[in-house]
């Protein structure tokens, strides 16, 4: 599909630029409302693709390589085309599949119609169609562990307003940081020289209400593939290798010694008496964790309707999980703490813009206008 350049919020909806459709229409973006499946924790997004149009839920995974869907089990469409080895659209997804996945075998490269609701960052506009959309033909055994209904992965891998009722411009406040490459796939399985398609971002250093956080910076550096800090839509919240987990939750419990802790509930390390925790705008009130970018003037502050999680009526615990020693990322910042976040990737000019919490602005990610004219 050539380059793609979009952005997104991660609790609701997407907006992507696809160049393969926006040639003949151009609109500014397209739109894909998310929801959070409650067994799984997985965003599920549908789009409708085929000939004739067929709606499928796929699972969204911003670190996963392709778009792949099941076509070993009731795939039908007219329009179905497969990419055969070193062809033109084979070259130009860089795969190393091809061939015509109705075989029964996965993995391998074609190409169908996809549909998708186009928007002008206000408000919503047609669905628009394209006839070469790429995507990976995948065997129904590799859905084993997505959520129920799932037919597949949304993977995206590696400016415009973008409004939110009432009238509220979130584009203007975001701040800006370079999406770093790994140079060695983080992958499950991948072909030796294959750099990562996840989203990393340069994580110096973390204070909890304004102090650092004494840690081992070598770990935030990527250093022959391991190490760093990673954006995922899979891990349901942030984990953080050990010795970084523990100077954290040290200094966390540290800045609430006054809130009296509870029994540990799984996952969770660190909890609380709830009744301790006045209610505010953005949260639970709780200590300000800071990512500290580039500079001391770029942070992405989390908040306690990020950092909490109610685990029970009078329960909070914190909302960050230990990896475990030596893991290949040492941090992977997970969905609860981005929900409620606009988050835009440029891939044009490598960078990611963030808003941290819109609660600030008294808004959320379902007030974006999905229906009416603004």
């Amino acid at each position: 599909m050539g380059s793609l350049s979009f952005a997104f919020s991660l609790c609701v909806l997407f907006f992507l630029i696809i160049p393969s459709i926006a040639k003949t229409v151009k609109p500014n973006a397209f739109v894909l409302p998310l929801t959070k499946d409650s067994s799984t924790g997985q965003y599920i997004t549908k789009i409708s693709q085929r000939t004739p149009l067929v709606p499928i839920k796929l699972t969204v995974d911003l670190g996963g390589q392709f778009l792949w869907v099941d076509c070993q089990k009731g795939y039908v469409s007219s329009s179905y085309k497969p990419a055969h080895c070193r062809s033109a659209q084979w070259s130009l997804a860089n795969s190393k599949a091809c061939g015509d996945c109705f075989d029964g075998t996965s993995g391998e490269l074609a190409q169908d119609v996809l549909s998708l609701q186009s928007t002008d960052g206000s408000n919503p506009g047609r669905d628009v169609s394209s006839s070469k959309v790429l995507f990976t033909c995948g065997s129904t055994f590799l859905l084993e562990g997505l959520a129920s209904g799932v037919k597949g992965i949304a993977g995206l891998r590696r400016e415009n307003p973008y409004n939110f009722l009432p009238g509220k411009d979130i584009s203007k406040s975001l701040t800006y940081t370079p999406l770093l490459i790994n140079p060695v796939s983080t992958a499950g399985s991948y072909f030796e020289g294959e750099p990562s398609v996840e989203y990393f971002i340069g994580v110096k250093s973390i204070e909890v209400n304004g102090k650092p956080v004494l840690i081992n910076s070598t770990l935030l550096t990527i250093k022959e593939g391991n190490g760093g800090t990673k954006i995922s839509t899979v891990n349901h919240y942030t984990v953080m290798e050990t010795s970084i987990y523990k100077a954290f939750t040290r200094a966390f419990v540290k800045a609430f010694a006054r809130v009296p802790r509870v029994k540990r509930v799984a996952p969770f390390e660190i909890c609380f008496n709830s009744s301790y925790f006045p209610s505010t705008r953005v949260g639970p009130s709780s200590p300000i964790i800071d990512f500290v970018l580039q500079s001391h003037s770029v942070v992405w502050s989390i908040y306690g309707a990020n950092s909490m999680v109610q685990v029970k009526e009078d329960v909070l615990c914190l909302g960050f999980v230990d990896v475990g020693v030596e893991p290949r990322t040492s941090i992977v910042i997970g969905v609860h703490q981005i929900e409620d976040n606009l988050l835009q990737f440029d891939l044009a000019r490598s960078r990611l813009g963030f808003s941290s919490t819109l609660r600030f602005q008294q808004t959320t990610c379902s007030n974006f206008n999905f229906t009416s004219k603004a």
